[in-house]
């Protein structure tokens, strides 16, 4: 696996493929310079050697152009989190983009303007990539958030540099630390995996039954696999024709000698509302009109149990609502442990959009040992897949 190290980018221009589609407010500030800063340390080692460094990235998803998703609007947050002024290209390819990329100095960056403005990015279109490619001397792509897409500035401009291509050193942590969990895991293992939908985390289930000893089912799911089992769930969310599957999967941990651990009390709401009336009950016994929200305090207690016991953590959804206040402690309690687990030496990795803002929201990021910045690609991983842009610079 070829990273950074490998080269020395003295008087060569770095091409780099990140990931900053950040948020913005109406008047373009950006609110959250997470993926900024993540990718701080890859140029700070570029410009260190004595190269230049040429920003990709897209913005959003525009139909064509649209100022909205011009980059140019991140241009001075870049410059502030690098502390170098950032230079800005109008355009990703073509005259502008060949002219300021030609002018530029060892130790100066520069960003191009958003690449979804051409069709032909997420087409993967290959004059488009070869048109890039052309603009830098070493490929380093370290854009995590978009690995799992073959488009043409994450995985075909790729070919155009045979020997000259790397991963950046967010990427390659990401690869670490997930190869850390599916691979080199130092067990026990446990993978806790949360959210409303069996469905949407069956692939990821199937792929790391051979690579877990605990698994932890909270959430929505939670009640798919309680009705399989013969319980009552009231109103809570169920996907009813996946109630073989989940009985399956049962079975199939039963046979690989992986402990499932499924919530026994929950606390329950009689509407989906932070305000509504709430109860604990046996999770097998939710009364009509009323639906699970929250994992309950002896589900807490036996959770807490088997993840103070674990050397490798991996942690993909919530426990409960908890954007809502009243849903939240399952998932705040789970992030304790989690959290006191990796302080007496355990390996945690967070992933998936609501685990990662679970953890922003309450303050635990700096307690786990890495945190994805990316959901999609992650998952993606995680069900066992090779994804395109790592696989193109490992080609």
């Amino acid at each position: 696996m070829k990273t950074l190290f490998d080269f020395n980018f003295h008087n060569k221009k770095a091409l780099i493929r990140v990931d900053f589609n950040v948020p913005l407010d109406e008047k373009f500030n950006v609110t959250d310079a997470n993926r900024i800063e993540a990718a701080k340390p890859t140029i700070d080692k570029i410009l260190a050697d004595g190269g230049s460094v040429i920003l990709m990235s897209h913005l959003g998803r525009p139909k064509g152009v649209q100022d909205e998703f011009s980059l140019r609007h991140i241009v001075a947050k870049i410059s502030e989190v690098l502390g170098v002024t950032v230079q800005f290209a109008s355009d990703c390819i073509g005259e502008i983009a060949e002219k300021t990329t030609n002018n530029l100095k060892a130790g100066e960056v520069l960003l191009l303007e958003n690449l979804r403005f051409y069709n032909e990015e997420e087409a993967g279109d290959l004059e488009f990539s070869k048109k890039l490619a052309s603009l830098g001397d070493i490929f380093v792509n370290d854009a995590f958030g978009t690995a799992h897409r073959a488009h043409a500035s994450t995985t075909i401009i790729a070919q155009f540099f045979p020997n000259k291509k790397c991963f950046g050193m967010l990427l390659a942590k990401e690869i670490e630390s997930l190869n850390k969990v599916l691979k080199n895991s130092v067990k026990p293992v446990t993978a806790v995996l949360g959210g409303s939908k069996v469905s949407s985390k069956i692939t990821v289930i199937e792929n790391i039954l051979d690579k877990v000893d605990h698994m932890i089912i909270g959430g929505g799911m939670t009640f798919t696999f309680i009705k399989a089992l013969g319980g009552k769930v009231g109103n809570s969310i169920c996907e009813d024709d996946k109630l073989q599957l989940a009985l399956d999967i049962l079975h199939l941990a039963k046979e690989k000698n992986v402990h499932i651990h499924i919530p026994v009390d929950v606390v329950v709401a009689d509407a989906f509302s932070n305000d509504a009336n709430t109860q604990i009950v046996d999770v097998r016994e939710i009364p009509d009109g009323w639906q699970g929200l929250d994992a309950g305090p002896k589900s807490l207690e036996n959770f807490k149990a088997v993840i103070m016991n674990s050397k490798t953590i991996l942690w993909n959804g919530p426990l409960g609502v908890f954007e809502m206040e009243a849903f939240a402690h399952g998932t705040i309690a789970l992030g304790n442990y989690i959290a006191e687990s990796t302080a007496k030496g355990a390996f945690s990795l967070v992933g998936g959009g609501d685990s990662v803002a679970a953890v922003k929201q309450f303050g635990l990021e700096d307690k786990m040992s890495y945190v994805s910045t990316g959901g999609g690609a992650m998952l993606e991983m995680l069900e066992g897949r090779t994804l395109p842009g790592i696989a193109a610079i490992l080609d």
